[in-house]
């Protein structure tokens, strides 16, 4: 009995034990670094850092929190349970509402700031807390992975695939070998080269270039493809399209009155000629940002400014004083989604909600472009310098018109009436190992240098971002997606990378190789991984585990986008003008498109029919009258910068291919070419297949086309019988016969076979 006693009395005392240790580590005083940091980032730091802070309260440093704001000291360190700040965060009042829902802590957030400030608030001496100095579970810091340093990162070993030769299918099969899944095996010589041809040059490969492909069984074949193709006129093309929707590029200013920017086009000329010379990538940023400043300075390189010339223009702003903000924010943005990645605008009014760049930065980089003509000046010169300031004439360029502007001035919530503290120009901070204040320019320069030293901070080989963003794209447009899926985007609201690592080996063997392109489209397009079939023997299985293909276990069928869409059926009809360079050329727009326009007699003339056989490259890009077939195909929106278009499957497409004129005066003149030299019915459709898509047509395929042709002749032949006046217009211009054959080559024109890429 007395030893149960014993017993019990212990239990008791180790469970008491037990319950004062519990209580004791519950009051232990938090980490300051693990636990009150991150608490003060994440909840208090975005209204109570230096910079205007709300209601005087600063929270950066223990001597802010100490001193208090307005309400008083909001921690009295004599009190024993309560101070200001709990009370506010007790009430719910703190954090305060943001859209007008409350943002109360955590029970038990509150429950460590109350631990900590019932032990005095130890804050280590000299500690001073950075909003973005470190990325949280709400926004991103300076810490966050596309603003660490590139670092080559090993190639990976595999286990049980076979160690490929090209480095990049290392770091693919490796996360497929992590899954125990197998990659699509190679897609046939037809299909590789026909997506070669629209990677590179955005054109389909003539029947004889597959057959010559086809029966090369060299090893050097397929390398001696890609180096043909990418030293041929039309990659520059194709590749300088995609920079053009970076820049939001367009000939006219938009608004109202949407007047035309003379000579847009030598800038469009000069990005595909320093494609096509593979100009490496710091000077193609140099040249376009600051082409005026550079000691080389030269007519190509000022015409590359147009850059900075491309954006919209409104003639008549609400406000003149305002708009020069507005064009600021233009060039900020163009500047910071293009080649940075980063969507800096979003700090215009305040310090950016989810990345670490502060509104002062936004200011330091819009102080790049003050010099420059932004503000109300001359409507003549659309916004820009005059070809005396400029020092050429017929450019579209950009330089600054003093070497000391007037001072630039942060803005409360970004409006005009309301500066802050002035600005001095500076890089941004994101990257502080590389931070630096723009210098004054040297006596007797005539611009401030600003624009030059911003490009020279963009292109610094330690920069984290330009290479990264650069090679995403790159990667994005071989592969139908990014590494990292929003390319303009490498913030805290970016998809997250597939493949960091090989994303970041990318960029190294980019800076390493003199940061030339072509160079690592080879590296690309020689991998197993984008030579792989879009077909997989376990697709079903597959995309249920994978079905956004982050894996790239299979390669993606692709439509074609709208230029290579047009720029085909010219190039199978035998009439595509592979002429280059020069002002663009103005297409056919139907009288309804027009319907909505004032003065549409003069608003719109197309140009000559031969001068529309163009690539689509050279069309004149009106902001305001976009060609609706074009449109109809996602083209992208000309007045901010795409870093990827949409891809959309709708129905308006198909309209548009059936009834489109420029479809059917392709099918008409490919029939007549086809009729020319081929009377048999038989020997028109192979003529046909082999046009349109490269190959003899197949039995199956041969018996439906001749039974089409037959039923098309009969009934364009009734219908000439029947009504020979009320005939459409092609009607009577061609025969019976050559109309079925038309007919049939519209249908092939709108199959997915000549619209999709595999």
């Amino acid at each position: 009995m007395y030893g149960r006693f014993l017993f019990a009395l212990y239990l008791c005392f180790h469970l008491a034990a037990s319950e004062t240790s519990v209580v004791s580590a519950a009051d232990a005083v938090p980490d300051f670094e693990k636990e009150i940091v991150p608490l003060l980032i994440n909840r208090c730091l975005e209204c109570h850092q230096e910079q205007n802070a709300s209601g005087n309260l600063m929270l950066t440093t223990r001597a802010g929190l100490l001193k208090g704001g307005d309400s008083g000291p909001a921690v009295d360190l004599n009190a024993t349970l309560e101070s200001y700040l709990l009370e506010r965060v007790h009430a719910g009042e703190m954090p305060p509402e943001k859209q007008g829902r409350p943002q109360p802590l955590p029970a038990a957030e509150r429950t460590t700031l109350k631990h900590w400030i019932q032990a005095g608030a130890p804050w280590p001496e000299a500690r001073h807390i950075d909003l973005f100095e470190r990325s949280t579970d709400l926004r991103a810091g300076r810490d966050w992975w596309s603003l660490q340093p590139i670092k080559r990162p090993a190639v990976p070993q595999l286990k049980t695939f076979e160690q490929p030769a090209n480095p990049i299918d290392a770091f693919i099969l490796q996360r497929l070998e992590d899954q125990q899944m197998t990659p699509a095996p190679l897609a046939d010589k037809c299909t590789r080269l026909r997506r070669l041809y629209y990677d590179l040059t955005g054109l389909p490969p003539t029947l004889a270039e597959v057959k010559a492909f086809e029966h090369d069984s060299t090893p050097q074949a397929w390398e001696q493809q890609i180096e043909r193709l990418l030293n041929s006129p039309q990659y520059g093309e194709r590749w300088g399209r995609y920079w053009l929707d970076l820049v939001r590029f367009a000939d006219t200013s938009g608004y109202e009155r949407d007047q035309e920017k003379p000579f847009a086009w030598k800038y469009r000329d000069w990005v595909v000629d320093s494609l096509n010379a593979d100009l490496p990538y710091d000077q193609f940023i140099l040249q376009q940002l600051a082409g005026d400043e550079i000691p080389d300075r030269s007519e190509r390189s000022v015409i590359a400014t147009g850059f900075l010339r491309l954006g919209t223009w409104n003639d008549e702003p609400n406000d003149p004083q305002d708009y020069q903000y507005d064009r600021l924010e233009d060039l900020v943005h163009t500047t910071s989604s293009a080649f940075l990645g980063m969507t800096v605008k979003c700090a215009r009014c305040h310090s950016h909600k989810f990345d670490p760049i502060t509104q002062e930065d936004y200011y330091r980089m819009a102080s790049a472009f003050w010099a420059g003509p932004v503000a109300p000046a001359d409507r003549g010169l659309l916004g820009g310098p005059s070809p005396e300031q400029l020092g050429f004439k017929e450019v579209l360029g950009w330089t600054d018109l003093s070497a000391t502007p007037r001072a630039l001035h942060v803005l409360k919530n970004g409006e005009r009436l309301h500066p802050l503290q002035k600005v001095e120009p500076a890089t941004l901070s994101m990257v502080p190992r590389l931070e630096q204040a723009f210098t004054p320019p040297p006596e007797g320069s005539p611009t401030s240098q600003r624009r030059l030293q911003l490009a020279r901070w963009i292109t610094h080989p330690d920069h984290p971002l330009t290479a990264r963003v650069l090679m995403n794209r790159l990667w994005q447009h071989h592969f139908g997606a990014g590494i990292v899926r929003t390319p303009n985007n490498l913030g805290f609201l970016a998809d997250p990378p597939t493949h960091p690592e090989l994303l970041d080996w990318l960029a190294a063997e980019f800076q390493s190789g003199g940061w030339t392109l072509k160079r690592m489209h080879k590296l690309i397009l020689t991998s197993r991984t984008w030579q792989q079939s879009s077909l997989h023997p376990q697709q079903a299985d597959y995309r249920e585990r994978d079905s956004g293909n982050r894996l790239w276990w299979r390669a993606e069928r692709r439509r074609l986008d709208a230029e290579s869409l047009r720029d085909s059926m010219l190039a199978r009809t035998g009439e595509l003008d592979l002429r280059q360079g020069g002002p663009g050329f103005r297409p056919t727009i139907s009288a309804e498109a027009l319907e909505g326009l004032s003065r549409k007699d003069k608003a719109w003339q197309a140009s000559p029919p031969d001068e529309q056989k163009r690539r689509s490259l050279y069309t004149y890009v009106k902001r305001g009258l976009l060609p609706p077939m074009m449109t109809t195909f996602d083209l992208c929106d000309t007045t901010q910068s795409c870093g990827k278009r949409d891809v959309t499957t709708v129905p308006t497409q198909s309209l548009a291919l059936l009834n489109n004129q420029f479809v059917h005066d392709r099918s008409e003149a490919l029939a007549v070419k086809i009729c020319q030299t081929s009377a048999k019915p038989e020997d028109q459709i192979k003529a046909l297949w082999e046009h349109v898509y490269a190959r003899s047509p197949g039995a199956k395929e041969q018996k439906l086309a001749l039974q089409h042709l037959l039923v098309q002749t009969k009934r364009f032949r009734e219908q000439k019988t029947a009504s020979p006046t009320a005939e459409p217009e092609a009607a009577k211009r061609l025969p019976p016969q050559i109309l079925a054959v038309a007919s049939l080559c519209h249908v092939l024109f709108n199959s997915n076979e000549f619209l999709y890429v595999d």
